[in-house]
C-alpha cells in the first residue's frame, strides 16, 4: 500500500533513478588489471589461494583491495562454492541465522563433480564447466575482477540470445532481455509494479537454459547491486554484476542436461526446502483495503454465501486499526466484540480470518501505547546512526519506530504482541498473518530531517472520512452478544553508505539509497548496518512472525503471507506480488511474476492481486482475473481503498467465471496439496514454464503465458482485453481437455477460438493420472469429505503416472500420513499406497481417455465389473468406470 500520490512519486522516482545511476564504459572495467593467483593450495575437494592485484589500480569506485583470499569448495556432485574475500578486512556476510548454508561432502571433489572449476594464474579468471562435455557454462575470462571497499564486479561470457531466468523480484519478462538490461537489487516500496525497476524482494540467483542442459548461479550476498546482461559491446553477450558491499559468494549449480527441474532442486539444497502449508489456505482468500467498518465486512462474508462462491478466508487491511496502529482495533469502526463475533462466526461455518500487521510501530511516547511502550522497556528498536536514540520513520500511523530483527529480544517481543492482540479468548482468532511494508517502507522523503513534520504534511494518520456505524447493528442477521547470534562487526567508517561511489538504479524516491526506507546508516544490535541488511529485513520479519504465529498455536502449520523476501524465504513464509494496477498488463504479467517465485526461488505460495489493487477493474477484466487467479497457489482478491468494489459477485460474468474456475481448482485441490509436499521433500517446483517439462523444445523458451500448474495442467488463459481467443503453443505430447477429456496431439502452435468470459483453457499433459474430487464444495472442510475420481489421459507412448498425499492439513507433524501412487501402461492402472491417514471417502471412478473402443471386459482387483457400471464416449474417446469402493487400499482396474 501507498499514499495516494503515489504513481507521481513512482514516475518521479524513475526519472531520478535514470539520472543518479552510475553508467561506466565497460572497456574501462575491462581495463583494469585484476588479480594474479599466488599460493595456490589444491586439495582436491578445494582450492585455495592468494589473490594479488596484477598490475596498477584503476581504483574506479575507491581503493583497489591489493590482496585477495579464494576459497573454492566442491560441495557434492552438483555444486561449487567460490568464494573471494578481503582476508585483511572482516567485511559484512549474510548472516547464517539469516542464511544457514548447506554442509560440504568431504568425499566430493572434481572427480566426481558434474561440473568443474578451472582457472587461469596472470590475470586471475575461473570457468565452470560441464565435466561430461566441457561445455563452458560461466567464465570470467577478458573482464577482470574488482574488488574495492564500497564496488565489486564479476563479469561472465554468455551465449548469443541466452535464455537466462531469473533474478528477481520484477515485473519483466519470465525470459529475460539481453539488451542493455539491467536488473537492481533492492528492496523498496514498488507502488504500481512497474517493469524495469527494482521492487520488494532480492533473489540473486540465475537460472541459463540451453539445450545442452540448464544450470544455475546464485550469488549469496544481500548487498545493494545492479546485474547487466548486455550484448551491445561487440564482444558477445555478457552478464556483470556490480555489488557495493559484501563479499563475493558464488554458489555454481550443475543442474541437469536433460531435467529443467534438477536445478531447481539443487537451489533449494542451498536456500532450503520450502514450507507446507494448512490445506485450507488454498482456498479463496478475499480482502480489501477500504472496507469502512466490521458491518462492511460481514457483509461481504454474506453476500459470497449468498453468490454461492466459495469463500474460505476472510481478509481485513489496517482499516481495522485505530489510527493506523499495529495490535490495536478501531473502538467505533470496528470495535473487539463486534470483530470478534465475526470471527466466531466464519470459524463455526468453516471459514477463516486473517489480519494485516506491519512492522512500523507508532513512535508514541507517554501516550499507553502497549506496543511502543513494551517495545522500548526492551530496547528493540532498529537504532539511528547515533547508536543510541531509535531510528524514525514516517509511515501510516505517523512517525514511527522498526523493530530491530537482529536484537536477541525482538523475538519475544513479537511472540509476545502476538499472543496478546490475537488471543483467542480476548483478542481476535486470527488462522494467519500478513505482513506488508517490511522492505521496510518509510513515507518520509530524503533527506528525512523532520519526520514529525513530513507526517504532518502528509496527513498520517489519515483521518477517517466516513461517520461511525451504530456499534449494535445487526450483522449475519442476528444482534451482537454483550534470541539471536552474535556476527562480526563491520567496519564502514572509511565508507559512504548514504551516497556510495557507485550509485545502483534504485527507483525509489530520489534514487537515494536511504530514500523511502530507514536509514542506510541506522544500526541493528549487533553492530550491522541498513546499508548491508536492507534487503534482509523483510524476510528477518517474515522469520519473526512465523514464530510468533508457532509459539501462539503450537504444532500447526502456519500461513503468513509477506511483501519483501530475500533467497530462503519461502521456508517459511508465502508471498503476494504486491501493489499491482487493474489493467490487462498486470494480468499478463502476473504469470512471470508467479513463476518466477514458484519456479525459481522456492516461494511457491505465491500470487497476486486478483482483479488488481489499484485503479478499477472492469467486469471482463476481473472475470478472466478470477479464472486465472484460480490457478495461482495463493488465490485472493484485494484492492485499493481509492478503487472501485471488485469481490467476484459485483458482475454477473465475474460471478460465473468464479464460480467455474472455482470448480476447477477444488477439484484440483488434493493435486496441488501434493506438488507442495513434493516441493517440501525436494524442491521439486509447484509452478513450472513449458520448457521445464520441454527443454529441447526451443518454441517453449520465451513462453510466459502458459504454465503447468502441478506437473501435468497445462493452463492457458486469454491474454488480450476484450477477445475470445488465444494463441496457444501445446509441446509434441497429447494433451486432454479438462472437461470433455478430448485429445489433441500437440507440436504446434494453435489458435483456440470461442473462449468465453466465464472459461479458461485448462488441459491436462498426456501421461498423467490424476486424483481429483468428484465434486467442488463451499469450503474445503467439506471438500475433504468428498470422494475422488482418478482421471487416466495416457501419453502418447500409452502410459501414465501420478501421485497422491494425504494428511490432516493442518500440523506440523503428522502422525499418519496416506501416500498414493497410479501408474497405467498396457490398459491396467495399479493404485498403490500405504494408507495411514483415513481418507474417509470413496473412488466414485475412474476415467480413461483416449480410449480407442469400447472393451471386452472390466476388472476390478481381477473380478468382472458389471456392464452397468461402464459407459463408453465413443465421440470423446472416454471410458468411465464406476468404482464407489473406499479409498483405503491399493487396487487395479483393468481393461481387456
Amino acid at each position: 500500500m501507498y499514499v495516494r500520490a503515489a504513481l507521481q512519486f513512482a514516475l518521479l522516482g524513475q526519472l531520478a533513478a535514470l539520472a543518479s545511476a552510475t553508467v561506466t564504459d565497460p572497456k574501462v572495467l575491462d581495463a583494469c588489471p585484476g588479480y594474479k593467483a599466488k599460493n595456490v593450495i589444491n586439495l582436491g575437494h578445494t582450492l585455495s589461494a592468494d589473490l594479488v592485484l596484477d598490475g596498477k589500480a584503476c581504483n574506479v569506485f575507491g581503493q583497489d583491495i591489493e590482496k585477495l583470499k579464494l576459497q573454492v569448495t566442491y560441495e557434492n556432485k552438483d555444486r561449487i562454492h567460490v568464494k573471494i574475500t578481503d582476508p585483511a578486512d572482516k567485511r559484512y556476510e549474510i548472516p547464517d541465522l539469516v542464511l544457514p548454508r548447506p554442509k560440504a561432502d568431504l568425499l566430493s571433489g572434481p572427480l566426481t563433480s558434474n561440473i568443474r572449476f578451472n582457472y587461469t594464474t596472470s590475470p586471475f579468471a575461473f570457468s565452470i564447466y560441464r565435466s561430461s562435455t566441457h561445455e563452458v557454462l560461466f567464465s570470467t575470462a577478458s573482464h577482470p575482477i574488482i574488488f574495492e571497499p564500497q564496488y565489486l564486479r564479476v563479469k561472465t561470457n554468455l551465449p548469443a540470445d541466452a535464455n537466462i531466468y531469473g533474478l528477481g523480484e520484477h515485473t519483466d519478462t519470465f525470459h529475460l532481455p539481453t539488451h542493455n538490461y539491467t536488473r537492481t537489487m533492492w528492496s523498496r516500496d514498488a507502488y504500481g509494479v512497474p517493469q524495469g525497476n527494482n521492487l520488494y524482494g532480492n533473489h540473486p540467483i540465475y537460472f541459463e537454459h540451453r539445450t545442452t542442459g540448464t544450470h544455475g548461479v546464485f550469488l549469496a550476498n544481500s548487498n545493494g547491486m545492479d546485474i547487466k546482461i548486455d550484448d551491445t559491446e561487440g564482444t558477445g553477450t555478457t552478464l556483470e554484476y556490480n555489488v557495493i558491499g559484501g563479499v563475493l559468494d558464488f554458489y555454481f549449480l550443475a543442474g541437469s542436461e536433460s531435467d529443467p527441474t534438477e536445478v531447481a532442486r539443487q537451489y533449494a539444497d542451498v536456500v532450503g526446502l520450502p514450507a507446507e502449508v494448512p490445506y485450507w489456505s488454498f482456498g479463496l482468500h478475499q480482502c480489501r483495503f477500504g472496507y469502512q467498518n466490521y458491518i462492511d465486512v460481514s457483509e461481504v462474508i454474506t453476500n459470497y454465501s449468498a453468490a454461492g462462491i466459495p469463500l474460505e478466508t476472510m481478509w481485513t487491511d489496517i482499516d481495522y486499526m485505530y489510527k493506523r496502529r499495529i495490535f490495536t482495533v478501531d473502538p467505533d469502526y470496528f470495535p473487539l466484540n463486534r470483530m470478534r463475533e465475526i470471527v466466531d462466526y466464519l470459524h463455526s461455518h468453516d471459514q477463516k480470518f486473517v489480519l494485516m500487521t506491519d512492522p512500523a510501530i507508532g513512535y508514541l511516547p507517554d501516550e499507553g501505547y502497549g506496543p511502543f511502550d513494551r517495545g522500548t522497556a526492551a530496547d528493540i528498536w532498529l537504532k539511528a546512526a547515533n547508536g543510541s536514540s531509535p531510528f524514525l520513520g514516517a509511515v501510516w500511523p505517523g512517525v514511527t519506530v522498526f523493530p530491530d530483527w537482529f536484537n536477541s529480544k525482538t523475538q519475544d517481543f513479537w511472540d509476545n504482541e502476538f499472543k496478546l492482540f490475537y488471543d483467542p479468548d480476548t483478542g481476535l482468532d486470527i488462522d494467519g498473518a500478513w505482513i506488508d511494508m517490511n522492505e521496510p517502507s518509510s513515507f518520509c522523503n530524503y533527506p528525512c530531517t523532520d519526520p514529525f513534520e513530513q507526517a504532518r504534511e502528509q496527513d498520517l494518520p489519515p483521518a477517517r472520512t466516513s461517520s461511525p456505524p451504530d456499534p449494535n447493528a445487526p450483522i449475519f442477521g442476528q444482534q451482537p452478544s454483550s534470541s539471536r547470534r552474535n556476527v562480526k562487526r563491520v567496519d564502514h567508517s572509511g565508507d559512504d553508505v548514504q551516497s556510495p561511489p557507485y550509485a545502483i538504479a534504485n527507483f525509489a524516491g530520489s534514487g537515494a539509497l536511504s530514500d523511502k526506507t530507514a536509514y542506510t546508516d541506522a544500526i541493528h544490535a549487533n553492530g550491522l548496518i541498513e546499508y548491508d541488511t536492507h534487503n534482509l529485513y523483510g524476510t528477518m520479519m517474515s522469520t519473526a512472525t512465523h514464530n510468533a504465529m508457532l509459539a501462539r498455536r503450537p504444532g500447526l502449520r502456519t500461513l503468513v503471507i509477506t511483501r519483501s523476501t530475500f533467497a530462503g524465504a519461502g521456508t517459511r513464509v508465502g508471498k503476494w506480488l504486491g501493489d499491482n494496477f487493474s489493467e490487462w498488463s498486470h494480468y499478463k504479467q502476473s504469470i512471470s511474476g508467479i513463476l518466477g517465485m514458484a519456479g525459481i526461488y522456492h516461494v511457491p505460495m505465491v500470487g497476486a492481486d486478483i482483479c488488481g489493487y489499484a485503479e478499477n477493474t472492469t467486469e471482463t477484466l476481473c472475470a478472466r482475473w478470477a479464472m486465472l487467479g484460480a490457478f495461482y497457489p495463493f488465490m485472493r482478491n484485494h484492492n485499493a481503498d481509492t478503487s472501485i468494489s471488485q469481490e467476484f459477485y459485483r458482475w454477473p460474468t465475474t460471478t460465473q467465471a468464479a464460480k467455474n474456475a472455482l470448480d476447477i481448482r477444488y477439484r484440483l485441490m488434493d493435486y496441488l496439496y501434493t506438488s507442495f509436499h513434493q516441493a517440501k521433500l525436494d524442491g521439486t517446483p509447484v509452478l513450472s514454464p513449458l520448457w521445464y517439462q520441454f527443454p529441447k523444445d526451443a518454441n517453449t523458451f520465451a513462453i510466459d503465458t502458459q504454465f503447468f500448474f502441478g506437473p501435468s495442467v497445462l493452463v492457458s488463459p486469454v491474454i488480450e482485453e476484450n477477445s475470445t481467443s488465444v494463441d496457444v503453443y501445446y509441446p509434441n505430447e497429447l494433451f486432454y481437455d479438462f472437461h470433455t477429456l478430448v485429445a489433441t496431439q500437440g507440436g504446434s502452435a494453435t489458435t483456440l477460438t470461442n473462449v468465453n468470459f466465464t472459461t479458461i483453457p485448462v488441459s491436462i499433459k498426456g501421461g498423467a493420472v490424476l486424483p481429483l474430487r468428484a465434486s467442488s464444495t463451499m469450503t474445503t472442510t467439506e471438500l475433504r469429505k468428498t470422494d475422488f475420481e482418478l482421471v487416466v489421459a495416457p501419453s502418447t507412448k500409452g502410459t501414465a503416472s501420478g501421485a497422491l498425499y494425504l494428511d490432516d492439513g493442518v500440523s506440523v507433524t503428522q502422525k499418519q500420513t496416506t501416500t498414493v501412487s497410479f501408474a497405467y501402461k498396457g490398459g491396467k492402472l495399479t493404485v498403490k499406497g500405504s494408507f495411514g491417514y483415513p481418507t474417509g471417502v470413496n473412488v466414485s471412478r475412474v476415467r480413461f481417455a483416449n480410449t480407442k473402443s469400447a472393451p471386452k471386459s472390466v476388472k476390478l482387483n481381477g473380478k468382472a465389473v458389471g456392464a452397468d457400471k461402464v459407459a463408453f464416449d465413443g465421440v470423446a474417446g472416454v471410458l468411465d468406470v464406476t468404482l464407489d469402493i473406499p479409498f483405503k487400499s491399493s487396487f487395479t482396474v483393468e481393461l481387456d
